[in-house]
């Protein structure tokens, strides 16, 4: 068998063994280049360089398995942390019942109780803007309390945030802090149940944009008073409720706060709120609540440094009624 017969029966058992010998790509003879006669191969040079390489063993090659094919899976970009307002959820107040019930709304601005609401929450818009007294920096904290329950604190505060969220350059969040008997979300016939306040402050993986609720009113968001807790009053007088006043008052600087407390004779609650508050509206309501009792509700108010006073439910029925009663309400 001459050199010529071996190097193809070489080259025929490396190709059953798995090993491709490099074959030159054919090249027109007038594009070839000239090379050295010592560079051109020869059989015999041919059959050394096969003589060389060497076949794996096919006795120990396995063939490699098959690798198992993996289903689509689809996977969704996450998107960067939104801005507060973008991760708050949004809901829709009805406000045609609002306004059947006698609350300020956009669509009755030159109603009777709007305009009592246009006297009352000035003397508060400027005291938040000018940031004036002792406690400067949280002026636009504004707690709306009473002395005694069912005094009509929680009419008041939605009447009073409304009428502020009407403002041209104004923007309010008002916080259901009456963790005991909630009723901001009912007032707004909103749905009952979802997460806020009380949420904040037992779980420190929620974040208070988490918890917000952007409304169909442009500058009004609402704080729920939370999934109902055993011990809810008492963190309202608690060291991380006091942290939280204090991440409000300077994250939302430019926003008016205003908390729908509890009556300050019946908890102790609404009293260790009040030391954090900048300002402090109390409702007293007409002929009922004596002058004792608003007395005593003043002197738990211990270093506010403006407080205001507004009477709900005067018998005047010139001004008009709220929920069968004739309503006024004035600040002083």
């Amino acid at each position: 068998m001459d050199l010529v017969e071996k190097a193809v029966q070489r080259l025929a058992e490396l190709k059953k063994a798995g090993i491709d010998a490099p074959v030159a790509a054919a090249t027109p003879e007038s594009a070839a280049p000239q090379r050295p006669a010592e560079a051109i191969p020869t059989p015999e040079r041919f059959a050394r360089a096969l003589e060389r390489a060497q076949p794996p063993d096919i006795r120990t090659v396995a063939p490699a398995p098959a690798a198992p094919v993996a289903p689509a899976v689809h996977v969704r970009r996450q998107s960067a942390p939104a801005e507060a307002g973008q991760r708050s959820r949004e809901v829709h107040i009805d406000l045609e019942a609002l306004a059947a019930a006698g609350f300020v709304t956009p669509q009755a601005q030159r109603s009777q109780i709007a305009d009592e609401f246009r006297v009352i929450k000035r003397p508060i818009i400027r005291n938040a803007r000018d940031r004036i007294g002792p406690r400067a920096e949280r002026a636009n904290l504004v707690m709306v309390t009473s002395a005694i329950p069912s005094e009509g604190k929680s009419f008041v505060s939605l009447n009073l945030a409304m009428s502020i969220a009407l403002e041209v350059d104004s923007t309010v969040l008002l916080v259901d802090a009456d963790v005991a008997n909630p009723s901001l979300m009912k007032l707004t016939h909103l749905p009952q149940g979802s997460k806020g306040l009380l949420d904040l402050l037992t779980s420190p993986d929620i974040k208070l944009p988490d918890v917000m609720l952007r409304t169909n009113v442009e500058k009004l968001s609402i704080l729920p008073a939370g999934t109902a807790h055993g011990r809810a009053t008492e963190m309202l007088a608690s060291e991380s409720m006091a942290a939280l006043l204090e991440e409000m008052a300077s994250r939302y600087s430019d926003r008016i706060l205003v908390f729908d407390a509890p009556p300050l004779l019946a908890t102790t609650e609404a009293r260790a709120l009040a030391s954090h508050m900048g300002q402090i509206i109390m409702v007293v309501e007409a002929d009922r609540t004596t002058q004792v009792l608003v007395k005593h509700a003043l002197e738990t108010i211990e270093s506010c440094p403006v407080v205001m006073m507004v009477l709900n439910k005067a018998p005047r029925p010139e001004v008009g009624s709220y929920y069968g009663q004739h309503y006024y309400a004035a600040a002083s």
